[in-house]
């Protein structure tokens, strides 16, 4: 049988063996970071507040879909529309137009029914399959261990919510390049998710979520100093961990006062609403590595003409808007 270790050193030397010649550099330093941030997310402190919820959806409103109406008509019929454009105020889950939601749940602690609330987003896993099976090299990781979905290349296919572990990213219709390239055919839309404010970050600035929060509930860190912490924090608490090791390691730590199989039984369910569930690698499983060793020559190929294509489109509509001038 193949050891964890040997089946992840295959995948990374499978990765870059196959898409070298294609993948810019960029995708090669996001698929390989040098140095990774973490978060720990301390549920003990958590009032359930939502400032970083509004602080999230405001910080990041130039980011969010603006779609074009009506939808085309989409082949086959099977392919359904995903429209949150007239639900953007929803935060009991997470869309394309809110990518942080609290979950409540209640729990007994030392005999004394407690509620604990649970800031959810994009876990950032250190091998994150949205990126490593994006077909269309849509999705990347930077050197600070922050995945993210580019939304001018995204064709909506939502393959990453397919491997995602906890079907994080959400669709909006109408909007991205399939719009251009085959209305009808191709995609469906963009895909949607908490990107860890990766420009701030770029700056020098934390997160916004982690900038509102009135109680200190998220601390950002390099991921080792983050790993340590949270372990010194359980052992002082009797606390416990999730994250750690969940899809092969995340950069989003938890610490809870109850097992996360306490939580899991009781937390609000349903799209949108992730789960705290103990998961596997996703990128070890076979079928997964096939597809990378296919996927990987062309990913680096479409997302170069995405880019000029892009590139393309964006002055052509600045040479337009000079003519009507």
């Amino acid at each position: 049988m193949t050891s964890k270790i040997s089946r992840k050193n295959f995948l990374k030397k499978s990765f870059f063996g196959a898409s070298a010649l294609s993948v810019s550099p960029l995708a090669l330093s996001a698929a390989f970071p040098k140095k990774e941030l973490a978060t720990l997310i301390n549920l003990n402190k958590c009032i359930g507040c939502e400032a970083c919820v509004y602080a999230c959806q405001e910080s990041n409103e130039h980011k969010f879909p603006k779609p074009k109406k009506p939808f085309p008509q989409m082949y086959p019929k099977r392919v359904k529309v995903a429209d949150w454009s007239d639900k953007t105020k929803i935060t009991n889950r997470l869309t394309p137009y809110n990518w942080l939601t609290i979950q409540t749940v209640s729990v007994q602690i030392k005999g004394e029914e407690k509620e604990i609330n649970i800031p959810r987003r994009c876990m950032h896993c250190q091998d994150p399959p949205c990126v490593i099976l994006c077909p269309w090299g849509a999705a990347r990781k930077n050197d600070k261990g922050i995945s993210r979905i580019d939304s001018e290349l995204c064709l909506g296919g939502a393959k990453c919510k397919a491997v995602c572990p906890w079907e994080i990213p959400e669709r909006q219709t109408g909007v991205g390049l399939y719009l251009d390239l085959l209305p009808s055919l191709a995609g469906n839309g963009v895909m949607y998710k908490c990107d860890r404010c990766y420009d701030k970050i770029e700056k020098g600035e934390r997160p916004a979520c982690i900038e509102a929060c009135p109680q200190g509930v998220q601390e950002i860190g390099p991921r080792e100093e983050i790993i340590k912490k949270a372990h010194a924090l359980a052992k002082e608490t009797k606390g416990y961990l999730y994250g750690e090791t969940e899809n092969g390691g995340t950069n989003t730590i938890y610490l809870s006062p109850v097992p996360f199989s306490e939580l899991e039984k009781n937390r609000p369910k349903g799209k949108g609403r992730p789960h705290f569930k103990q998961t596997k690698n996703a990128l070890e499983q076979g079928d997964n590595l096939a597809k990378i060793m296919f996927i990987a020559p062309f990913a680096g190929i479409v997302a170069a003409f995405g880019r000029f294509y892009g590139f393309f489109k964006k002055n052509s509509l600045i040479q337009e808007n000079q003519n009507e001038k």
